[in-house]
């Protein structure tokens, strides 16, 4: 069968033509058990909402049946992390879209809400999406760029059969990628309670002491923008951020340089090969790993540099042990926030090491490292199979909207 046959019957329609496309109500949440339900962004969790926990919000009559959400509407998160993700409501209580989200509603019968859902789905779409972005930092996506977005549409006996076919493949896919997140899940978990036991059950002979009695250094860097330099294309100097500082790994996905001078105007945060840089700034804290690379680099303020006393404390014994959930949660019962949840450096001058003697130390990491990368194989393994899965499921939804699902020739 060729293309032409094929698509015999489809037809390609924005979806503006198809559909009526509003932004959300601005409101306010009311505490109070009055009103309309409130659907936010952060109601929208795994692709499903639990209305009992959505607040309510007063609302007029007139605005209510303008805004008010029923069946088969999809929602879009129009701004922030979740930008594109959408939602098909499923018989929701009387509730409104909240300002964040925009309403889409199918208006011609013969085009079925749950195919066009799908739809929302597919790499294209978040093509457009990404695209589509603009703003403010936070991206955004409006009304009329959803409107203007195109789709291919069979007859309506056909959308059926895709979507039957697509209800069935993707209930095993899904929940193929339920229990492969879930192996990943206990391998870490694993790996976790494998360092809570190591740091929580010390040894014989084991004391503790102040980081600042076993360190070289512990200080942090600055801003650029405080000391009047810019950022720079390489070369330059090395700048990292917290963005930088994965666990237990370095992350330089993304770089940054600044204008050589910044060593001159900081030169306390210059980094040398097998510091350990932890956190101290934002949702990151107390992430920690050891600056493993020979360039010479600085590093920002929201970033904790330690450089050990090699004799008295192994780098990666202490990457290791601020990195475990028993010591990642002193870090934060400690957090100063006020803007911003921060650690400050006289904390971790005065934070208190269970300290065995090096050569434990050595041993301990030994064991440690060998965990660590069995771990990070079966991490590994798992990352690929969820890439395959959802590969799998965009390549069927591929063929679900170019006609190639229910050729009989396919």
């Amino acid at each position: 069968m060729n293309r032409k046959q094929l698509l015999e019957g489809w037809k390609v329609k924005r979806l503006g033509e198809i559909a009526s496309i509003n932004y959300g109500y601005t409101a306010k949440a009311s505490s109070e058990n009055i009103g309309p339900k409130l659907l936010r962004i952060t109601d929208i969790q795994n692709d499903k909402v639990d209305w009992s926990s959505v607040p309510y919000c007063p609302v007029d009559e007139a605005d209510f049946q303008k805004y008010k959400l029923i069946d088969q509407d999809i929602v879009f998160a129009r701004t922030g992390a979740t930008t594109g993700k959408s939602y098909l409501v499923s018989n929701p209580p009387e509730s409104v879209a909240a300002s964040y989200l925009i309403r889409l509603r199918i208006k011609d019968s013969t085009i079925s809400p749950q195919f066009i859902s799908k739809f929302f789905q597919t790499s294209g779409y978040w093509k457009s999406v990404s695209s589509g972005i603009s703003g403010s930092a936070q991206g955004g996506f409006n009304a009329s760029k959803l409107s203007e977005l195109v789709v291919k549409i069979p007859p309506i006996d056909e959308q059926k059969r895709i979507m039957a076919i697509l209800d069935e493949a993707f209930e095993g896919i899904d929940q193929a990628i339920s229990n492969t997140e879930k192996n990943l899940a206990n391998a870490r978990a694993l790996f976790d309670s494998f360092l809570n036991k190591i740091f929580t059950e010390k040894g014989d002979g084991w004391e503790e002491a102040s980081l600042e009695n076993l360190s070289e250094r512990i200080t942090k860097g600055s801003s650029p923008k405080w000391q009047g330099i810019n950022y720079v294309d390489e070369p330059g100097i090395l700048f990292v951020t917290s963005e930088n500082v994965g666990e237990n790994q370095m992350l330089f996905d993304k770089k940054k340089y600044v204008e050589e001078y910044f060593n001159e105007k900081d030169s306390k945060s210059i980094l040398v090969y097998g510091d350990v840089l932890t956190n101290i700034v934002g949702a990151s804290i107390g992430r920690t790993a050891i600056y493993d690379r020979e360039e010479i680099a600085n590093i920002n303020q929201a970033v904790c540099l330690i450089r050990c006393q090699s004799n008295k404390l192994l780098n990666k014994y202490l990457c290791y042990l601020l990195n475990s959930p028993y010591f990642r949660q002193i870090l934060h019962d400690n957090e100063v926030n006020n803007a911003r949840a921060n650690l400050s450096l006289g904390f971790f001058r005065g934070l208190q090491i269970p300290l065995p003697l090096v050569n434990e130390q050595a041993s301990i990491v030994f064991k440690i490292d060998k965990f660590f990368i069995e771990t990070q194989r079966l991490e590994t393994i798992y990352r690929q199979k969820l890439a395959a899965l959802n590969e799998l499921k965009q390549s069927i939804l591929q063929k679900a909207f170019t006609g190639q699902l229910t050729s009989k020739n396919c």
